[in-house]
């Protein structure tokens, strides 16, 4: 399971048909975290056993006790064997079974009832790995547990009108008072905020090793590793900042089209209120920051003093890493080192005081790359997070940051969160270097630029429909390749992976200076490789690996500037010159481009854990 998704209701009447339209509904906005297999309950008493390896899973056939689960139980098979051994019985294949038939063996051994979170406590010091669980017991009814490590929960509360105002419990024991009985309340508990934001805005993000108990009309939030695992712990109410049009297509086919549209907004949203367009006429304009990131500020001169910088991230994330790794090093002249999460932490790889490390992550809960931001924290560097997710697990645990502001983002693969995490680590580039008199010029000019982007990207998506053709040419294609150098070359990475993704095309990323070094066997009138040749620093290299390339017949697609009338010579050469691609091959191959088989949007789990 990648999502799970809880309601509780106390002295709020609600029908069963009520019930299980919400049930649903939450399921569905959870569906692109992950989607092979769903199920549910409702209150034990009800509850029938679900189809093999879908959630929920159940103690027995009473159903003493039902979990659903979030991640991974690594130790789940030294659990099934001492459990099997003590008479238990398994129905599944899953990891998850485990919990359920815990719950109860430790139940069984009680000389004296304890509280339902004391319960699921124990518990817990016996699994190990990252999961979120909901657990529900007929031994404990109208009670609701909830438990957290490693994998995202949050609650969202919504007090009855006239209710007397909803309040948490301080100690474990207050659950049983009565005046919880007479106080009314709604609460769901979800993987995230989509499955959330349309009942309540009011939201509590759980945090490492937190349990949540809810009784009557009251809550607790209890943490194992406190001091006094019975006295309750503070955390902080929180109101989204989203609406619940951002869930939604909006007119759109799919999430990704909607969120490749979206772009032009979601880059002025993450420059806004940032970055000072107007140079000023008064005074010495230099001495007016024109851009200021709040989570840097503490932070910018211990950056700039740092030995290296080193920005760690999965997937499409380290694509924007590498998009920005020439003006980090351009603007700071400080050394920048790319490292993919998991491979570091293979490695072991040396990290120092001295360092910085720069965490990417679009929804703050990566598993690889939360793992590794534990490892340099415990080496003593500097960990600063960019994502798009307040209170994410990597925005609490850094020790500064950026937040993208892009606005929710429900397809697989990501789009305008990739362009705003490039924006954003160049953001911070241009405000480190703004002591830097030699750069001055420099960071003008690419400031200016930036105050043209949101309408140049606009521009560029008004070439919907030679996307869609060229799609259509390219979409009986088995493979594609992808020629750049340079900044593009995260472009042609980027392009390979959602070629990859949304269409299921084999494809590759090529860095175009090691063409001669083993990709140039590929190359025919066959394979249909796109090359990037942009008006940059690259530009006569580019023009070069197109002339080799012609000269062995290829089948080229160029992406090049409007009005570029060398590359414009091309087209009579059988060239075909392109000013979304992945999203329109996908359209014609037949697949779901917001559910991609095989993925899901948020990977909270990590082959060690």
């Amino acid at each position: 399971m990648c999502g799970i998704f809880g309601y509780y209701t106390f002295n709020v009447k609600k029908d069963l048909r009520e019930v299980l339209a919400a049930l649903f509904k939450g399921l569905h906005r959870l569906e692109y975290r992950g989607y092979d297999s769903a199920g549910l309950c409702i209150d034990t008493q009800d509850t029938c056993p679900s189809p093999i390896n879908s959630h929920p899973h159940t103690s027995d056939d009473t159903n003493e006790f039902v979990v659903v689960h979030n991640g991974i139980i690594t130790n789940f098979k030294v659990l099934k064997d001492f459990l099997i051994k003590n008479g238990h019985v398994f129905t599944s294949d899953t990891d998850t079974e485990v919990i359920p038939k815990l719950c109860k063996y430790v139940y069984s051994r009680l000389s004296v009832k304890i509280p339902f979170p004391k319960l699921v406590m124990e518990v817990m010091k016996e699994l190990e790995g990252a999961y979120a669980v909901l657990v529900k017991s007929r031994h404990y009814p109208g009670e609701l547990v909830a438990c957290k490590r490693g994998s995202p929960l949050i609650i969202g509360i919504l007090e009855a009108p006239k209710s007397p105002k909803t309040g948490s419990f301080v100690r474990v024991g207050d659950a049983a008072a009565q005046r919880w009985r007479e106080s009314s309340m709604e609460c769901w508990i979800a993987s995230d905020a989509t499955a959330v934001v349309e009942h309540t805005k009011r939201v509590i993000v759980l945090e490492e090793n937190d349990v949540l108990h809810l009784s009557g009309g009251g809550y607790g939030i209890y943490n194992t590793e406190g001091a006094d695992v019975e006295e309750a712990v503070s955390r902080e109410l929180h109101t989204l900042q989203m609406e619940v049009s951002q869930i939604m297509k909006g007119g759109y086919t799919h999430f990704m089209q909607k969120e490749i549209h979206e772009q032009p907004e979601s880059l002025a949203a993450t420059l806004r209120g940032r970055v000072q367009f107007d140079r000023g006429s008064s005074g010495d304009t230099y001495m007016q920051p024109r851009v200021k990131l709040g989570g840097l500020v503490t932070h910018g001169a211990t950056i700039m003093r740092s030995r290296r910088i080193i920005i760690i991230a999965c997937g499409t994330s380290f694509h924007a890493g590498l998009a920005s790794r020439q003006t980090l090093e351009e603007l700071c002249d400080v050394p920048v080192v790319l490292e993919l999460a998991s491979d570091l932490l293979d490695r072991r790889c040396p990290i120092f005081r001295d360092d910085t490390c720069i965490f990417l992550s679009q929804s703050g809960e990566t598993a690889d790359t939360l793992r590794a931001l534990e490892y340099a924290k415990e080496r003593g560097a500097l960990c600063m997070g960019i994502t798009n997710t307040v209170g994410s697990a990597i925005s609490r645990s850094t020790h500064g940051g950026i937040h993208l502001n892009a606005g929710y983002e429900i397809g697989v693969a990501s789009t305008k969160a990739y362009t705003s995490q490039i924006l954003a680590l160049t953001m911070m580039a241009l405000q480190l270097a703004e002591d830097s008199i030699s750069k001055r010029e420099l960071r003008d000019t690419i400031i200016d630029e930036l105050g043209k982007l949101p309408a140049k990207v606009k521009t560029a998506l008004a070439l919907d429909e030679q996307m869609k053709q060229l799609a259509s040419d390219l979409k009986d294609s088995h493979s594609l390749m992808f020629f750049a150098r340079g900044y593009n070359y995260a472009t042609a990475l980027e392009a390979a992976l959602k070629a990859k993704e949304v269409a299921v095309i084999h494809s590759e990323g090529i860095l175009a200076g090691e063409m001669k070094h083993g990709p140039l066997a590929l190359v025919d009138e066959h394979l249909p490789i796109i090359v990037i040749a942009t008006k940059d620093s690259m530009y006569k290299k580019m023009d070069s690996i197109i002339q080799q390339l012609l000269a062995r017949s290829a089948h080229l697609v160029i992406l090049c500037n409007e009005g570029d009338d060398n590359m414009t010579e091309y087209e009579k050469r059988g060239c075909q010159l392109i000013r979304m691609l992945a999203y329109y091959l996908a359209i014609f191959r037949g697949h779901n481009v917001d559910q991609p088989r095989n993925l899901a949007k948020s990977v909270t789990v990590s082959e060690e854990q």
